[in-house]
């Protein structure tokens, strides 16, 4: 079969579906508004279907549209790849991360990589369990790198590292001093992560079979922001031992004695994503650290 598209036709597809207009699509892209407008029809016409609807002054993709995007996507991908092959540059990567693994895990393994392959591009996009897993599933990111579980069936998911959540009082809470039971624990003012996250959804499943229910006063979408709370005496949550690691060494909050819940980091990827040669660097190199 004769190929009738272009890469270029790809990449001006995605970046209108991106931006909603032909009009800053083209100014991210360096071209003219005709020229995009062209490149549009060409690929509208070399399919012979419609790749959009008119909302107002955007263009929303319809089922065309989005049928085609993530197919887009990794073959624009491969273009970059192949355009990189023999010129010693490693390709550019894009990671997807909760915010957990993106604040206290990916930074010094992103850092060490980056020293030991200078030419390569990383990019982290930031997001819950939730998230991180629609970008993956849309081809946004090469890779993600969650704290929950993933049911989605176009993604593949592999065991990465492991990681312990710790229950967390303030210094001058009454649990610091005295452990409650679990009745009082379950009656406690918890203050936790929200729906979608990882750490909220490992927190129930570890700890619901023990205390049968959550008083949870407080959702944030940040681990940050509530160990803070938490350190300021509002309520007692449960977050990742690295998040609160050091607020425990300085005795600012106190992690309850109770046995140690464990829960497994993971990686995931699109069933059909292309491992390219970044990618495989990467991988193999957070894997060995």
């Amino acid at each position: 079969m004769q190929l009738r598209i272009s890469l270029r036709e790809l990449e001006v597809f995605v970046c209108i579906c991106e931006q909603l207009t032909v009009t800053r699509a083209a100014q991210v892209l360096s071209m003219t508004q005709s020229a995009a407008s062209q490149s549009l029809a060409a690929l509208e016409s070399a399919l012979a279907t419609g790749l959009f609807d008119r909302v107002g002054r955007r263009l929303v993709a319809n089922e065309h549209g989005r049928l085609l995007l993530p197919k887009a996507r990794a073959m624009l991908d491969l273009g970059r790849e192949a355009q990189s092959l023999f010129n010693g540059v490693a390709a550019h990567l894009r990671l997807g991360a909760s915010t957990t693994i993106a604040n206290y895990v990916l930074p010094a393994q992103i850092a060490s990589f980056r020293q030991q392959f200078p030419e390569s591009g990383v990019e982290l996009l930031v997001g819950n369990t939730a998230e991180t897993i629609a970008a993956v599933a849309a081809f946004r990111v090469d890779v993600g790198f969650i704290e929950g579980p993933c049911h989605h069936p176009e993604l593949k998911i592999d065991a990465w590292c492991d990681d312990e959540l710790v229950v967390v009082v303030a210094r001058d809470h009454p649990f610091a001093t005295r452990m409650p039971s679990m009745a009082q624990l379950a009656q406690a003012t918890w203050i936790l992560r929200e729906a979608g996250s990882g750490t909220r959804e490992e927190v129930e499943r570890l700890l619901l079979p023990q205390l049968g229910a959550f008083s949870v006063a407080m959702e944030l979408g940040d681990s940050e922001a509530i160990k803070h709370v938490v350190a300021a005496g509002l309520g007692v949550s449960c977050l990742s031992r690295r998040v609160v690691a050091e607020q425990l060494e300085q005795g600012k909050l106190h992690a309850l004695p109770l046995p140690t819940l464990r829960r497994k980091l993971s990686r995931i990827m699109h069933r059909d994503k292309v491992m390219t040669r970044g990618m495989a660097h990467f991988l193999a190199f957070v894997a060995a650290h």
